[in-house]
């Protein structure tokens, strides 16, 4: 027996589940069939183990109804609807609270990242990493998005290495994978309920010291972002936030955080 159905048959015996991907979707009533068709045609290859739950985080379109259908339509499905708006980042973590599998896989409903990369997510916290995240931002990324949206998010994840020291290249592709208990272990501390919940998620992992992968992906811009302006500004306040956390944090335990 290989070590990987080892581990496999282990992580059953804990939840019964061994992969947990979550589907974050808001208004996505046009592509939410197609994505949950390719995300479990990609995971089918990798695991007979497993749970799809789409997030529906207050949607105003057709959304709630696909989604609902889906999961009376397929077991391996769970639908967990929000009448109102929660945001990214408590969506997940009311998602990942329900999950069952010992490894929890979120990725954008878009499928930006090509799903090819969907196994080596997955190996990755096979392999005894705690965290796993597809990166646009290495040298060997494959990328393809227009350039003001380029030059934000290099600017913002320059901030984020400088100002919160992160050894993250990119910290906010929608491609993220995690040890249960590690996840379990932060998502209290994680005050963020949006857009920053990736990049609050990651610096905290490494100022407790957890093992990350960041690796290199291809990466298509989509047509549907919900990512706004206003978005853009609010994600630069939280990090000054964030900053200010770990330093008040740090003095509480005697650490200083410059």
């Amino acid at each position: 027996m290989s070590n990987d159905n080892r581990s496999s048959r282990t992580k059953m015996k804990k939840t019964g589940v061994e992969v947990s991907i979550v589907l974050p979707a808001c208004n996505e009533a046009n592509i939410i069939e197609n994505a949950l068709n390719q995300t479990k045609d990609s995971l089918s290859s990798i695991t007979s183990s497993f749970e799809i739950i789409i997030a529906e985080d207050g949607c105003t379109d057709k959304t709630d109804v696909i989604s609902s259908e889906l999961a009376g339509r397929y077991g391996y499905v769970k639908h967990l609807h929000s009448e109102k708006r929660l945001g990214r980042g408590r969506a997940l973590k009311q998602a990942f609270s329900i999950a069952r599998g010992e490894i929890l896989v979120y990725i954008d409903v878009d499928l930006a990242t090509d799903m090819g990369h969907l196994k080596e997510l997955i190996e990755v916290i096979r392999g005894g990493y705690d965290l796993a995240t597809g990166s646009r931002m290495l040298r060997q990324s494959d990328v393809k998005r227009p350039a003001k949206r380029e030059i934000a998010s290099t600017g913002f994840n320059f901030l984020v290495r400088i100002i919160l020291r992160s050894k993250i290249r990119d910290h906010q592709c929608g491609f993220k994978s995690f040890k249960r208990d590690a996840l379990f272990d932060m998502m209290g501390e994680v005050r963020d309920n949006h857009w920053f919940w990736d990049t609050e998620t990651l610096v905290r992992a490494q100022r407790k010291g957890y093992r990350i992968k960041e690796f290199p992906v291809r990466w298509r811009h989509g047509t549907n972002t919900k990512v706004k302006p206003k978005d853009v500004f609010d994600m630069g306040l939280q990090i000054i936030r964030l900053w200010l956390d770990l330093r008040r944090d740090g003095k509480k335990h005697g650490k200083g955080h410059k």
